[in-house]
């Protein structure tokens, strides 16, 4: 499947991974610019990216030495509710950054927020949970 099958597919999990990718890579480059300005909240956004990512990329579940423990949290979040509420509290504690200082980790906030809609759109809908194709997951063919 190419990416473009993908986002053709409607399926708004897939959707929230590719946003979710976005928040990530968002939270690593917009925490290196803020850590001097907002240290706290830069922190907790490369926490969070270290979750997002072990969670988004399955590729990484396979191959990277984790816990039992970690493995066990980061399959809590197959189901679309969990990993939007996820995203909705962790867009919240970064919109929280704004009391300290108005960075641009508002804009991570903003792409974990959409994030969480996507899944929460997904699951509303029914949506099984797919992961693209690109990053070690199964894509759409076992869904469409």
């Amino acid at each position: 499947m190419s990416i473009t099958d993908e986002f053709a597919s409607r399926n708004f999990s897939l959707y929230g991974q590719w946003l979710g990718l976005a928040s990530l890579i968002t939270l690593i480059i917009i925490g290196v610019f803020t850590v001097v300005a907002n240290p706290i909240f830069a922190i907790i956004g490369w926490v969070f990216a270290f979750i997002l990512f072990f969670v988004e990329v399955p590729l990484c579940m396979k191959f990277c030495p984790t816990s039992p423990r970690f493995d066990a949290f980061a399959a809590r979040f197959e189901n679309s509710y969990l990993r939007a509420l996820l995203y909705v509290v962790m867009a919240i504690v970064m919109f929280l950054s704004a009391t300290i200082s108005k960075t641009l980790l508002l804009l991570s906030a903003c792409f974990l927020l959409f994030a969480g809609l996507s899944y929460g759109f997904a699951a509303m809908k029914g949506q099984p949970h797919a992961s693209s194709s690109m990053l070690g997951g199964t894509g759409v063919d076992n869904v469409v």
